[in-house]
């Protein structure tokens, strides 16, 4: 860090639907390009973000923080007047919540103690849940489903559920929560962990559809984590149902959340 710099952490959240998800990438639209090019605006500076993970193409994120590092007074005297100005900047699709000052050595990445997802399904057409929610035509057996979630808690080796080639030094992941909850219409998956990899939690809601819709034994959950082999599990599901909805860090107040 440039000495006379400070850290700041942003916490924003964004509809994916238009984006091909969260990092830059060439020839593609995404949602930290769109951040950094209104930073750079408003601070009139190059500014790098860094994100706590990456969300994939379609995908949303409820609430996900990004840090960066600037010397901009008006970051420190009037972060409110800053967050005001940054959304007036940014597109309909993508806001900002907060602006935090933490110590130099923060990172929102590798900082975060714990990561919570959702995955949203719904059997009714609702024209105002495209690009929100997976519609699908049959009812799912709910209590099967959850008995299958509950074998994937714990720290395991969750390789079978990962996108193939992504260089990541470990597979191993602790969930601590993996259920499915009925509300009206629709059913949401909720599933927290210390990490995830890549694509893993549409594989997983797909390898739980093998057990609710297709009537694979419930057993099943445990074969595939066995098998540590991708092809084993069910079928990644659309994007556009998962939301990122929460990060947690040693020093962020959870109550101010």
């Amino acid at each position: 860090m440039v000495k006379g710099t400070k850290r700041f952490f942003l916490e924003i959240a964004y509809d994916g639907t238009a984006y091909h998800g969260w990092q830059i990438q060439p020839n593609a639209v995404s949602v930290q390009e769109k951040l950094n090019l209104a930073l750079q605006t408003l601070l009139r500076a190059e500014v790098e973000t860094l994100g706590a993970g990456r969300t994939d193409t379609g995908v949303h994120a409820k609430q996900l923080y990004v840090h960066f590092d600037s010397d901009n007074i008006l970051l420190i005297n009037s972060p409110d007047r800053f967050v005001h100005s940054l959304n007036a900047l940014l597109p309909f699709d993508i806001s900002v919540t907060r602006l935090l000052e933490v110590e130099a050595a923060s990172h929102a990445r590798f900082d975060a103690t714990e990561r919570s997802y959702e995955y949203h399904v719904h059997f009714t057409k609702d024209p105002f849940l495209i690009n929100r929610s997976w519609q699908l035509r049959d009812r799912l057996d709910v209590q099967r489903m959850n008995e299958a979630a509950k074998l994937l808690l714990g720290k395991k080796d969750f390789g079978c559920f990962s996108k193939s080639n992504t260089q990541v030094f470990t597979n191993i992941c602790t969930i601590t929560e993996a259920k499915w909850i009925e509300v009206a219409e629709k059913l949401v998956f909720h599933i927290t962990a210390d990490r995830f990899l890549r694509n893993m939690v549409r594989a997983i809601v797909g390898t739980l559809l093998e057990v609710g819709a297709k009537g694979k034994s419930i057993s099943y959950v445990e074969e595939v984590l066995a098998s540590q082999d991708r092809s084993k599990a069910g079928t990644s599901v659309p994007a556009h149902g998962l939301y990122l909805t929460k990060i947690k860090y040693p020093y962020i107040d959870p109550i101010k959340e």
